[in-house]
């Protein structure tokens, strides 16, 4: 049984240097070419293609790594704007409701406050979705609300959202 060595035999390595000798000049030069087009091929499959492909790719993967980075500081912001809230004195009761009135202007004729006891309820009429959220986002930054309750319903193309919220807060909670 024959075993498998990385390295040529030596028999094997004398057999084809006879048989490259016993070639004509010729021949000899052919056998060279080919070996020398193989090499360059090896090369060019092994080494050059890759970094090539590589190299072409470059700039679209910066672009992605660069909105990553934007998307990471965007988040960074928030995270420590959310964080500099918890170490701002809290928000009283009537100006939680003044940001909350404030806010109510980015909503516009589309919704209803009502501050009636712990809890202001706000209905909605036919708004969309990115106004809601960006509403919301507001509510909770600036009046440090968040809803508690939400019956909404959603209707229509493109999609519009009625129905009512129920907001809640620390500053509606304790009294102030």
């Amino acid at each position: 049984m024959a075993t498998l060595n990385s390295a040529p035999s030596p028999r094997l390595l004398q057999t084809l240097q006879v048989a490259y000798e016993r070639l004509s000049a010729r021949e000899r030069t052919a056998v060279l070419a080919a070996a020398w087009i193989l090499a360059l091929g090896l090369l060019w499959w092994l080494a050059l293609s890759p970094a090539i492909q590589t190299l072409r790719l470059a700039p679209a993967q910066h672009a992605d790594a660069d909105a990553q980075l934007a998307s990471l500081r965007t988040m960074a912001a928030t995270a420590e704007g959310v964080r500099s809230q918890n170490t701002a004195q809290p928000l009283t009761r009537s100006d939680a409701l003044r940001a909350l009135e404030d806010s109510m202007t980015a909503l516009g004729q589309a919704a209803q406050l009502s501050a009636a006891a712990d809890r202001p309820t706000v209905t909605l009429q036919q708004v969309a979705p990115d106004t809601l959220a960006l509403w919301l986002a507001q509510v909770r930054l600036n009046a440090r609300l968040t809803p508690a309750e939400a019956q909404l319903t959603a209707s229509g193309q493109p999609i519009r959202w009625s129905g009512s919220l129920v907001l809640t807060g620390p500053a509606l909670d304790n009294g102030n």
